[in-house]
């Protein structure tokens, strides 16, 4: 069974949210090395949500409230009092609601900024960090590389103003009244990871040209050199020289004793945990931006039309694949059975032969599997089954091995 608990900007505190991600990145180990019935775990930590999606051993009683206060537990230790605030606000989820919801949340479609193009990065390297500390599964892996899939449609199909959603460009077109003229803006980023380059993308669209970068763990140089901006090797005096200040980064957080003087600038903070002290927003000459100022002065544009609707309609395909995957290796064994039979039954030397009854093996599953995808897909699946029952004498197995062998049945698109 899939499980999702999920915590987020809509649903639990930024603050709340910004501490856990400072120590999320356990989580899913401690979930599968302490907890039999987790057959794996994909743990997702963004400057907006928390998410831990488990693959739990079926029948588990009472399996959502279990699998609810294992993820609980494991932040427990590191996240204190954090913990007992997401058992208030974290929502849970199960089964097929844990599809729909990760196809929308790597689709930005559950995001802060509607589309935004980060979020499927980042699941994506939820997973690829999933499979490095040996945490995935099979279920894990199908649905999380569907969405990825279902992300690369929605992106190609639908009008989500590609380019023009993430929390970087919504953030300096909060500040846009301010500026009358980018190109003679001095503006520093703090941070060199994924959204620091859209951060350049964005600001070079407004036409910002002095743009200095600054690493608190030496990277400026090598990432100044590939994006055509300025290293700076001390944050204090690159702050001195900038009039707009941008920090994404989870190296490092700003405090006052990093601001040099009281001219006028603007500091904006992309960053969970916080990457600016709040303190620093009381300083004379100082606007400090940060997640949850943007979250509630956000003024988006409404997705194009069919983004919400290929994205579901991707997770109800999957679904239904998912459904119809036991009754699928059914027929599948039955006429691999079938053949073996038969091919036993030739002499050594016919090669011919067999290759030809082969290949007719695989004509004749094809029809069934599609037809079982898609009595699934119309909620006519028992009728499917007991088809298969009454005509062949075959018997759906929706235990956990069929279930698991179902995967295999299903082609995933490559993540």
């Amino acid at each position: 069974m899939l499980f999702c608990v999920t915590a987020n900007h809509r649903n639990t505190d930024f603050e709340v949210l910004g501490r856990i991600s400072a120590v999320a990145e356990s989580t899913g180990r401690a979930l599968v090395s302490e907890h039999d019935f987790v057959r794996g775990a994909v743990v997702l930590s963004t400057c907006n949500r928390f998410e831990a999606y488990l693959e739990l051993d079926e029948p588990l009683t009472g399996g959502a409230v279990v699998a609810r206060e294992a993820v609980l537990e494991a932040l427990g230790e590191a996240a204190g009092e954090d913990a007992h605030a997401l058992r208030e606000s974290a929502v849970s989820l199960c089964g097929d609601d844990v599809v729909r919801h990760l196809f929308a949340v790597s689709s930005g479609l559950e995001s802060m900024v509607g589309g935004e193009e980060e979020i499927s990065g980042q699941v994506q390297r939820a997973l690829v960090q999933a499979r490095t500390d040996g945490t995935t599964s099979t279920q894990l892996e199908q649905v999380f590389q569907r969405a990825t899939h279902a992300t690369r449609e929605m992106r190609a199909k639908a009008d989500v103003g590609a380019g023009r959603r993430s929390l970087a460009r919504l953030a300096l077109d909060l500040v846009d009244t301010r500026v009358t003229d980018w190109a003679t803006v001095p503006v520093l980023l703090v941070g060199t990871g994924s959204y620091a380059a859209t951060t350049i993308a964005a600001l070079r669209a407004r036409g910002a040209r002095d743009i200095g970068v600054y690493s608190a763990t030496g990277r400026a140089a090598r990432f100044a050199a590939r994006y055509g901006v300025r290293p700076e090797a001390d944050l204090s005096r690159a702050i001195a020289h900038a009039e707009i200040v941008i920090t994404c980064t989870a190296r490092y957080v700003v405090t006052p004793d990093d601001i040099p003087d009281t001219a006028r600038r603007i500091v904006i903070d992309l960053g969970l945990p916080r990457n600016v002290s709040p303190d620093v927003g009381e300083l004379p000459g100082v606007e400090l931006l940060d997640l949850e100022l943007l979250g509630r002065h956000a003024a988006l544009p409404e997705l194009g039309p069919g983004a919400h609707e290929l994205v579901g309609s991707a997770a109800a395909t999957f679904t239904a694949e998912r459904a119809a995957a036991p009754a699928i290796v059914a027929v599948r064994r039955h006429i691999q059975d079938a053949l073996d039979d038969e091919l036993s039954r030739l002499p050594e030397d016919a090669e011919q032969a067999r290759a030809a009854l082969r290949h007719l093996a695989g004509v004749l599953s094809h029809r069934p599997s599609v037809r079982a995808r898609e009595a699934a897909a119309a909620g006519e699946l028992d009728e499917f089954e007991r088809a298969l029952d009454l005509v062949f004498g075959i018997t759906v197995d929706h235990g956990a091995h069929g279930a698991a062998e179902a995967g295999g049945a299903v082609s995933p698109a490559a993540g």
